[in-house]
């Protein structure tokens, strides 16, 4: 685990937060919506990765099957 993670989980938000209130103010509130949902799902499934590589590695710490 590195620290690029946590710049690709801020890029992440950071572009959607952008396209978001791009999409608000041209009066596109349910598409903003959307893409925030998807943001977050992408956003989420990223940690979920981290956290499983990191179960992994403490299973291979403590020799746990």
């Amino acid at each position: 685990m590195d620290v690029s993670i946590i710049f690709k989980l801020a890029a992440i938000g950071i572009i959607i937060t952008i396209v978001c209130q791009i999409l608000k103010k041209s009066d596109r509130d349910d598409i903003a919506t959307v893409v925030s949902i998807v943001g977050l799902v992408i956003a989420l499934t990223v940690a979920v990765t981290m956290i499983g590589d990191l179960f992994n590695v403490l299973k291979d710490i403590f020799g746990v099957y």
